[in-house]
Formats: structure tokens, C-alpha cells, sequence
């Protein structure tokens, strides 16, 4: 009966005050779930200083931890897609390229630049995994592939820092021809005697590792970093077996000798400064490749 009911008032409940701490001071690491400053982070090279985890960071910045004073000149900036098969799937390409854009502020996935590491002056070029997910376009290809002319015009060793999902599948068959193309202008390269660097950082995959990411005279790779063709999943599927603990991870890539070394990012500038003044002298002429040589290369 209603006489034996008792009526309850619902607890009024404070008004939420607002955090007095800005958003975006604090980062947890995904390696060891610790809290970082932001600040901390940004100095230490975007590297966990508890568990040595590597973040993923952007081409502009990677360019400015790796050369002097992080000073360089950009090269072919302006190059845009033109969205060549009028591609559509959940939305246009050409939306997807705006997209990119305005979230990394690139006309595409790669930044091509001239400065010096160590007081090396060379061609490094760095990708953008945040411009659809890293992927090689007929635009990234042409970018490549005139920083490697531009090298062996201006006899100087190219260093490139890989970070992709692969070929981009917008551009079709058009982004896996950029395989074969930017594999030729390193040839020459080679037959010009100059270096070439290739650095692989989490995640190098498809398409960018089955060409210009291996091909380097030296690969280096980040620790941890997964460099692959297809990804585990795929291969698990495909194969059905069950894959070994740290496949396709730089050490199981260093260990099986599909690279050379595995760096730390922040001993990464100084490595590369070494093996650019072991493997590069300015101002050297290049040696005549014999006729009977230059023949079997072609």
C-alpha cells in the first residue's frame, strides 16, 4: 500500500568541475601503460624513457631529430595526385587526399629534402604514415625517384626513412609501377657509386618493403618496428600455422639477416652520421665501370 512507501529523492549530484589540467600534457606509453609529459616524451625523441618504446612520429619531425640543426630544403612540394582512375569506394580518393591534407599538412605521403647529418650533406627523404596510412602513389614514386637524380647529379648519398602500408590501391596499377621505377633510379644510383641508407620504422609493409626499403647498401630498422610484406594475420590464415613469437619485428628480420642493424632513435643520427663517412667521400670521382660490366648490369 502506498502508506507504507516511503519516498526517496534522488542524490543531487555535484556539477562537474572542470580540470584544471590541459589536455594533451600527459601520454601513456602502449609498451608499459606508464603516464609520460608530454614535454619528457618530445625530448627524448618520442622514445618511452621506461620501456625504450617507439612512438611514431611524422616525417617533418623525423627530418628535423635526424639532420643539422634541424635544418632542410624541401624539394618537390608541390606535387599533388590527380586521382588518375576516378577511384571511389566508401568515399572519393580525391576526398581522401583533402583529408590527408588538411591532417598532416602535405600534398602527400613523403617529404623530399636536401641537408646534412653529421656534417654529411645528402638527399633524405622521411614518409608520413598519417597521409593514408603511409602509401606509395605514383606521387611518392616521382618524388623518390628525382631525389635519387638529384643525388647522383649532385654526387651525394640519399638516405630514406620508410614508414607505409604498402602501394596505394587508389592509384591501381599505377602505384605498384613505382616499384620498378624508383628499383631503376637506385641501380643507377649504385652503377654512380654513391650510397644509399634505407631506414625502416614501424610499420614498413607491402609494396615499400618489397622494393626501395630493402634495397638500401645499408638497412637499418627501429627496435620493435614490424617490416613485412603481408601482415602475421594474413600469413597465419593463409598458411595455418601459427607464427613464431616476434615475426616480422626488427630483431627476428636482424636475426634471420634481412637487415643489418637494429638502432635506437636516439643513437640513430650519429649512426647514420658514421656510416655516411665510411661509405661516402665528397667531392670523389666515380670509378669507369669496365664496358663488359656496365653490359652484364644493363
Amino acid at each position: 500500500m502506498a502508506w507504507f512507501k516511503k519516498s526517496r529523492k534522488p542524490i543531487e549530484s555535484s556539477p562537474a568541475k572542470a580540470s584544471k589540467i590541459p589536455e594533451g600534457l600527459w601520454v601513456k606509453c602502449p609498451g608499459c601503460s606508464q603516464a609520460i609529459f608530454h614535454k619528457d616524451l618530445a625530448t627524448n625523441l618520442h622514445v618511452c624513457p621506461k620501456c625504450s618504446h617507439h612512438f611514431r612520429i611524422g616525417a617533418a619531425e623525423r627530418l628535423k631529430q635526424l639532420l643539422d640543426g634541424g635544418r632542410f630544403v624541401e624539394h618537390d612540394a608541390g606535387l599533388t595526385s590527380t586521382d588518375p582512375l576516378a577511384f571511389v569506394d566508401t568515399k572519393r580518393y580525391t576526398e581522401r587526399l583533402r583529408a590527408g591534407a588538411h591532417a598532416t599538412g602535405l600534398k602527400d605521403a613523403i617529404i623530399s629534402a636536401t641537408g646534412t647529418i653529421d656534417g654529411q650533406e645528402c638527399m633524405v627523404l622521411a614518409m608520413e604514415y598519417s597521409f593514408i596510412g603511409g602509401s606509395m602513389g605514383v606521387v611518392v614514386g616521382e618524388k623518390i625517384t628525382r631525389a635519387v637524380e638529384r643525388a647522383i647529379e649532385r654526387r651525394r648519398p640519399v638516405v630514406i626513412v620508410s614508414c607505409s602500408g604498402g602501394a596505394r590501391m587508389m592509384e591501381g596499377a599505377l602505384s605498384l609501377m613505382q616499384m620498378a621505377k624508383i628499383s631503376a633510379a637506385l641501380a643507377r644510383l649504385d652503377r654512380a657509386r654513391l650510397p644509399y641508407i634505407s631506414v625502416l620504422t614501424d610499420p614498413t609493409t607491402g609494396g615499400v618493403t618489397a622494393s626501395f626499403a630493402m634495397l638500401g647498401d645499408l638497412n637499418i630498422a627501429e627496435p620493435r618496428a614490424l617490416i613485412g610484406f603481408a601482415g602475421p594475420r594474413v600469413i597465419e590464415q593463409t598458411i595455418r600455422q601459427k607464427l613464431p613469437d616476434g615475426f616480422q619485428r626488427s630483431e627476428f628480420l636482424l636475426e634471420h639477416g634481412m637487415i643489418d642493424m637494429v638502432v635506437d632513435r636516439r643513437e640513430l643520427k650519429a649512426t647514420l652520421g658514421r656510416a655516411l663517412r665510411f661509405m661516402y667521400t665528397p667531392g670523389a670521382v666515380p670509378v669507369d665501370i669496365p664496358a663488359a660490366e656496365s653490359a652484364a648490369v644493363r
